[in-house]
């Protein structure tokens, strides 16, 4: 019985030598072994620009052999379209981009990206520490194809001096938001005083999930068709188009819609606005208020969606940029750097460890707004994946601020878009 157990023992010692030989020998392939330059394309925008210099300097003294240039490429979609036509000339693409994470699926399916798991492997990047949320955000087709990086997610921001002076109960159900509404507005004689809320229309994801969590499935099951001209959808518009009627809210869109939106709820002009997480910082440092965060309302079910963006590296590079990438992409998702996006930034920890930590605390005790979203975490969902996302979000967006914002009949403009969208989904 000894003899058996010590070959039992000196086998599996063996397999166990081999193994973590493997690996030793695996992470080589992905080593930076020469000095090189690379580019990280960002949509940073420039109050985040000395940060951003910190970091990547903080990057450049522990990898003294890889030099990185960060450079600003303007939006998410002004980054996109730089990305894609760079893809398709030939032309310099940068070591590691950002990428909002709708653009994921449109990546992950024309092999944009870089599949990340063997680098994962090798290397034993900690990729269990992201939330499966986050986890799915990011990948494609069940490979890992990005990194969970600036993640945020819708929120009401309110006045919280407002709602304590006047006693105004925050919705929590989708049935509450007629009270809401009511209670929160100052309406005379046809004039608006002072909106409830605001519904940001210039990108749907900031109402969409009104619609999920009243049963509505955007891209069905055989991705190929929606539900958005259905009687749930309908319904959900007619209340939307019914609060704006009524001038207890607003539809913002068009040119400088997010700006004058942000302005009117510093002025006191809104109760509250529906924006993204991220933005905490700006709110609280320009309002003369204490702003609030609020989870939104739902219904069947009460969930959000994960926004923001991911990291990622183009496939098209060679393998020494691809290697400097993957150190560089590492770097900037570590639990290290994590909670100094979090903290100077206004985006969420993105990292389980990270939240548990003292310095998660810390985070939560100055922010404690962001308990709103600290208790929801496990209902923040990844965002639809699908090719076509992107086209169905611009019809769906345009046709809803057309009847919203000039009138008309919700039920034919919502049938008009579910045709158009079923077009795009099977295109």
């Amino acid at each position: 019985m000894r003899m058996k157990s010590g070959i039992r023992f000196a086998v599996s010692a063996l397999l166990i030598g081999a193994a973590v030989c493997a690996n030793a020998q695996d992470a080589k392939k992905y080593e930076v072994t020469a000095p090189i330059k690379i580019e990280w394309w960002h949509a940073l925008e420039a109050q985040y620009a000395p940060l951003v210099e910190k970091v990547v300097a903080d990057f450049e003294r522990k990898n003294p052999m890889i030099d990185v240039e960060a450079i600003y490429q303007g939006s998410y979609k002004d980054l996109n379209e730089k990305l894609i036509a760079a893809q398709a000339a030939g032309t310099t693409l940068p070591a590691v981009t950002v990428a909002n994470t709708p653009y994921i699926a449109e990546y992950g399916a024309s092999g944009v990206c870089e599949v990340l798991d063997p680098y994962i492997k090798a290397t034993r990047f900690d990729i269990g520490d992201f939330g499966a949320g986050l986890r799915t955000a990011s990948s494609y087709d069940g490979k890992q194809v990005s990194l969970p990086f600036l993640i945020s997610t819708q929120i009401m921001f309110y006045n919280k001096d407002m709602a304590d002076a006047e006693k105004i109960k925050l919705p929590e159900t989708w049935a509450e938001m007629d009270a809401f509404m009511k209670k929160a507005s100052k309406v005379s004689d046809g004039a608006t005083q002072r909106y409830a809320t605001v519904f940001p229309g210039w990108d749907q994801w900031y109402y969409e999930t009104f619609f999920l969590n009243n049963g509505v499935k955007i891209v069905n099951k055989d991705g190929e068709t929606t539900d958005l001209g259905d009687a749930k959808a309908v319904a959900v518009a007619q209340k939307l188009k019914q609060w704006c009627d009524d001038k207890a809210a607003y539809w913002a869109y068009g040119k400088d819609a997010s700006g004058v939106m942000r302005q009117n709820f510093m002025d006191g002009k809104a109760f509250s606005v529906i924006h993204t997480t991220s933005l905490y910082n700006m709110y609280a440092t320009n309002c003369k208020f204490k702003v609030g965060m609020h989870y939104l309302p739902g219904n069947t079910s009460r969930d959000s969606e994960i926004g923001g963006c991911v990291l990622l590296i183009p496939r098209k590079n060679s393998q020494a940029v691809k290697n400097a990438g993957w150190q560089l992409i590492s770097y900037l998702t570590g639990k290290d750097v994590n909670m100094l996006w979090a903290r100077e930034t206004g985006y969420m920890p993105t990292r389980n460890s990270v939240t548990k930590t003292a310095e998660g605390k810390a985070f939560l005790a100055e922010k404690p707004a962001f308990k709103a979203v600290f208790d929801n975490l496990d209902h923040i969902n990844p965002r639809i994946q699908h090719p076509a996302y992107t086209a169905l979000s611009k019809v769906w967006m345009q046709e809803l601020a057309k009847v919203i914002i000039e009138g008309g009949d919700v039920k034919a403009a919502m049938k008009k878009a579910a045709t158009l969208i079923d077009e795009a989904l099977q295109d």
